[in-house]
């Protein structure tokens, strides 16, 4: 259905940045990390991926979500210190055949208990349909910038929204194939999607700067396009080559013109919450605690520079 952004309800409109504190600078999670999480104060807030620290049994397991029961206690213990914010990876928000309502249940859980600022999830989708059961491709796979698309996700957003009453992100995708025949460009549909919907935007500037290595896409005039009043939180991270691309791996530290978009991107984004560093565990041995220390240091600083001191937030 083509639809039309005056069919959505106005209601489903209201802003994602309400209430959102200037928390500043983030690390993500990952086991291997835990000594340098433990000893360190270089970082004002922890996010995390909770589907790393349950095993999901499946639709109509109850319960369906384990914990890990040392998982979860390490990461209740950083919260009694700083603020956590959930980065998930289960939703899959864009498969067609099914909306997992269990993962939101279980997120409403964990609002309730972690008491976190904001949420976000994928701009994408992981899960397909293979007669009565899900297969799990292992990648976020993008979606289309169609009405078709935002038609499908209004609801779902919705539905989000309004089990957990906080700012709903979604991340923009990276993509190593272009789609043909879209309707929209991928910054005017992101601002149709926060315009209708109320959700916000995680604005992975790796992520970009990936698809501008692959697909040639220009990074700043999608930043132009972009409204970047809708961010509530940016990524970045670095990455890798392999077989004539560059992949989005979270293997290193960030890459010079990664910065140059930080820098560019920073003050421009009124709402912003909080930049957070990725970097998976398999990978903090090669960076090392300095580095990964120094890299910390320097997101200080570019925030410094464009926002205001990071709020003490009551735990």
């Amino acid at each position: 259905m083509n639809v039309q952004l005056s069919d959505y309800n106005e209601s489903t409109a209201i802003s994602a940045t309400t209430n959102v504190p200037k928390l500043g600078i983030g690390l993500a999670y990952q086991g291997p990390l835990r000594s340098f999480i433990e000893s360190n104060e270089s970082f004002n807030y922890i996010e995390v991926v909770p589907d790393i620290l349950w095993t999901d049994l499946g639709p109509g397991q109850e319960p369906r979500y384990v914990e890990d029961p040392p998982s979860v206690s390490f990461i209740r213990e950083i919260r009694s210190k700083v603020p956590l914010i959930p980065h998930a990876i289960g939703l899959s928000i864009g498969s067609a055949h099914r909306f997992n309502r269990d993962h939101v249940i279980q997120m409403a859980r964990w609002h309730e208990e972690f008491e976190f600022p904001w949420h976000s999830d994928h701009f994408s989708y992981n899960l397909v349909e293979n007669g009565s059961v899900d297969i799990n491709v292992g990648v976020t796979l993008p979606l289309p910038h169609d009405w078709e698309t935002l038609d499908l996700l209004s609801p779902r957003i919705a539905e989000i929204r309004s089990r957990i009453p906080i700012p709903f992100l979604l991340e923009n995708n990276v993509y190593y194939f272009n789609m043909p025949e879209q309707e929209m460009e991928e910054a005017i549909f992101l601002n149709r999607l926060c315009d209708s919907t109320g959700c916000g935007l995680l604005l992975d500037l790796h992520n970009l700067y990936v698809n501008s290595r692959n697909a040639g896409m220009d990074a700043l005039a999608f930043l132009d396009r972009l409204d970047l009043d809708n961010v509530i939180e940016i990524h970045i991270a670095g990455g890798m080559e392999m077989d004539g691309f560059y992949l989005d791996a979270h293997s290193g530290t960030t890459p010079a013109a990664v910065w140059k978009l930080l820098d560019f991107t920073l003050p421009r984004c009124t709402n912003l919450g909080g930049v957070t560093f990725e970097l998976f565990g398999s990978w903090f041995t090669e960076v090392g605690e300095e580095r990964l220390r120094r890299e910390l240091d320097i997101m200080r600083e570019y925030w410094s520079r464009h926002q205001p001191e990071p709020e003490r937030t009551s735990l």
